[in-house]
């Protein structure tokens, strides 16, 4: 096996939605509700809710503060994580993305930081199948690598686009609500045409597609805060193909109080080899 298809199988989507390179390991679990659901140009249900179509909105709103760029934020799905910060202010971001476990054949674990015009990544690999690659011993593993800006442009394993800084595309996301409903105090559920989700970058085109006509109808729930900004957003993706039922999770907290990445410390900087850049074609 070569570092190019090592890479080709870790991160068949872009490492800051980790949850979707899980999606192949088949584990995970599936919501429902009894509740009665409305559609999203709908009104109120005989239960008192609030109109779906006011639901709608209010989920549509909660997004624009994430527009702004300073929030911290986690994606979670089968076997894999990510936690960071976006600090629009000073053009910064940070997130550790970790994809597989110890008993993984394979496991990634990335530390990556954007402080423009600078990029840098310090990765970990590990199992079996890691130990037996000899190229791995040209990454310089434990160290930060400075990445050049040319050859990560447009690369969403590697890259970040400050323009778009919202890692899960939430806005694009409630965009598809089909059907919402209030189930509580700043809680919502319904279902989700996930069929542009690519495009917000939470889900990849393959997986999509392998969930044909369900795509359209996938499950959610989502939570704002007293400010009404989202702090959760859930997806339950129904078993399609190989893979069985999946459940990606994304929260968003500290809006507005997000602080600068941190640039690592120049003793522990190399400059990235090859070898790392053909890991994330």
């Amino acid at each position: 096996m070569t570092v190019r298809r090592l890479g080709a199988g870790l991160v068949a989507a872009a490492l800051i939605t980790p949850a979707l390179a899980a999606c192949a390991n088949g584990t995970g679990t599936t919501g429902s509700s009894a509740s009665p659901t409305v559609t999203a140009s709908g009104t109120a249900s005989a239960s008192g809710t609030p109109a779906a179509g006011d639901a709608k909105q209010a989920l549509l709103d909660s997004t624009k503060e994430i527009s702004n760029g300073n929030f911290r934020f986690s994606l979670t799905g089968a076997g894999s994580t990510a936690e960071g910060q976006v600090h629009q202010p000073s053009q910064s971001a940070a997130m550790k993305i970790a994809i597989g476990g110890p008993s993984s054949d394979l496991a990634m674990k990335l530390d990556v930081i954007h402080a423009k015009p600078d990029s840098w990544v310090k990765l970990e690999l590990s199992g079996p199948t890691a130990n037996s690659l000899p190229e791995i011993k040209q990454l310089n593993l434990g160290k930060y690598q400075h990445l050049d800006q040319t050859r990560i442009k447009g690369n969403r394993s590697l890259g970040f686009d400050f323009e778009k800084v919202d890692p899960a595309g939430s806005a694009v996301l409630t965009e598809g609500i089909t059907e919402v409903r209030s189930t509580g105090s700043g809680a919502y559920a319904g279902t989700i045409d996930v069929t542009k989700a690519a495009e917000a970058g939470s889900l990849n085109a393959a997986t999509i597609a392998a969930l044909g006509a369900q795509a359209k109808t996938v499950p959610f729930t989502a939570k704002v805060d007293p400010q009404g900004r989202l702090s959760e957003l859930v997806l339950q993706l129904p078993a399609a193909g190989q893979a069985a039922a999946q459940e990606i999770r994304m929260t968003y907290s500290d809006y507005g109080a997000a602080t600068a990445a941190q640039k690592p410390p120049a003793d522990q900087v190399v400059e990235a080899p090859a070898a790392l850049y053909n890991l994330f074609k």
